[in-house]
């Protein structure tokens, strides 16, 4: 497999149809479980230029990638009664609450909000949050808090500025991130990222398919534009992600050459060959300038 082999990938979105049987594997999860990506990143702020409701929003969201509801273990017991499992583990639960903390740590973030219902699976979730206080114990000078999903959902929408860093488990991270990018402006302008020890991959961070305004030309090329950046960072080409991310930014938020999305008229080609005007602005396309 190529990413086994570079390490790295820039992913486009890949719809699962409900409609398939029950032994079929969403492809998404199962690039995330083979290659142990387990932990999602996605970075949810505003942008001058963009209108939306709330100002001054500046969120990570971290996801546990691997397991809870995504487990894919279900099974009909008999007629008319299904049973989905949960899984959540210790050693899961610990490794993304650390990685949480570590990045928190190494971006001078100052609070960590891990999101649960153990109010309801005192069990699942307890697990998960009893981890993550553990965790937060050895990580002092970070405050460390925690909100159950459903009043989380409603303090994003109303006073989302309260927040620094979320971590979560799977299901209730792809409820929150979708709501954060929302707020920002959308799924066109939302990187995210993919980390597991050995590899990384990068996609849109809400992983819509946007299969509605295919082959339109209308589609907002932002977020996996600015997807590869992250891989670029990855990579150690700063120099490069920084060029193509201040010229994006550039487009978007001083050009203000925007796609429907973000209420513009711009097409999805005008939006990319403006980002490679400002690139090219910039000079000689050489990590000595």
């Amino acid at each position: 497999m190529a990413i086994r082999r570079n390490g790295v990938a820039l992913k486009g979105n890949i719809e699962t149809n409900h409609n398939l049987p029950a032994s079929y594997k969403s492809r998404n999860n199962l690039l995330r479980t083979t290659l142990d990506l387990y932990a999602n990143v996605m970075h949810c702020q505003t942008l001058p230029g963009v209108r939306t409701r709330h100002r001054n929003i500046d969120i990570m969201i971290i996801r546990e990638n691997t397991e809870g509801e995504y487990s894919s273990l279900e099974h009909e017991n008999v007629p008319g009664v299904v049973e989905c499992l949960k899984i959540i583990t210790r050693t899961k639960s610990l490794r993304i609450a650390d990685y949480a903390f570590r990045m928190a740590r190494e971006k001078g973030r100052h609070r960590i909000t891990a999101v649960h219902k153990a109010n309801i699976m005192k069990l699942a979730d307890g697990l998960f949050l009893e981890c993550c206080k553990e965790v937060a114990s050895g990580y002092p000078e970070i405050t460390f808090d925690s909100m159950i999903v459903d009043n989380a959902t409603m303090q994003l929408v109303s006073r989302p500025q309260q927040f620094d860093v979320m971590v979560m488990p799977n299901l209730y991270g792809n409820v929150v991130s979708n709501v954060c990018a929302g707020l920002v402006g959308g799924p066109g302008l939302v990187p995210g990222a993919n980390y597991g020890d050995n590899y990384a991959m990068f996609e849109t961070g809400t992983r819509n398919t946007g299969k509605s305004i295919a082959n339109h030309n209308t589609a907002n090329p932002t977020a996996m534009l600015l997807a590869s950046c992250l891989l670029l960072d990855h990579l150690g080409l700063n120099a490069y992600a920084s060029m193509i991310r201040r010229a994006i930014l550039s487009t978007v938020t001083e050009t203000r050459l925007h796609t429907a999305d973000l209420g513009g008229q711009g097409s999805t080609s005008e939006v990319v060959q403006s980002i490679r005007n400002a690139i090219q602005s910039t000079g000689p396309l050489t990590l000595s300038n």
